[in-house]
């Protein structure tokens, strides 16, 4: 049973960067250029491994640009990175209905323990995706996850 679950979110994972590969190429951004230097600079150390510094930095995003969506889900990202589910799903739930409506484009696509997707942009323009689809993802493999470690 474990297998199938694993199994699923790995096609859940595949299904996501692909979307976003094939159907996105370039950019983001809802509040400017220094805005977007910052997430970029956020998920590159979140890429690195360095989280707490990621995290800071999505949180001084969060201060900028509060409930900005993007940041919300890296957030998420960095919490299941940390082994922290709840406080995943948390965020990933605050960035919610706030994604639908914000347009992305997504340079790059971490994949965080098989479980949650972060997102890097790749400059300051609107993008032609909606975030929402890619935090529901998010959610229900987080929620696949915290299911499958209660049994």
């Amino acid at each position: 049973m474990q297998t199938f679950k694993a199994k699923q979110i790995l096609m859940l994972t595949a299904a996501a960067a692909a979307t976003l590969w094939l159907g996105s190429a370039g950019a983001l951004a809802q509040t400017g250029k220094d805005f977007t230097q910052l997430m970029i600079k956020s998920y590159d150390l979140l890429e690195a491994g360095k989280t707490d510094e990621a995290q800071k930095l999505y949180e001084e995003a969060l201060n900028q640009d509060p409930g900005n969506p993007l940041a919300l889900n890296n957030l998420g990202a960095i919490m299941v990175k940390k082994g922290k589910y709840k406080e995943a799903l948390a965020y990933l739930q605050q960035a919610l209905p706030k994604a639908r409506g914000y347009k992305v484009k997504i340079n790059r696509v971490c994949e965080v323990d098989g479980v949650c997707l972060a997102f890097r942009p790749l400059q300051a323009e609107y993008g032609d995706r909606d975030l929402e689809p890619l935090v529901r993802l998010n959610i229900q493999l987080v929620k696949g996850k915290m299911a499958g470690e209660k049994n």
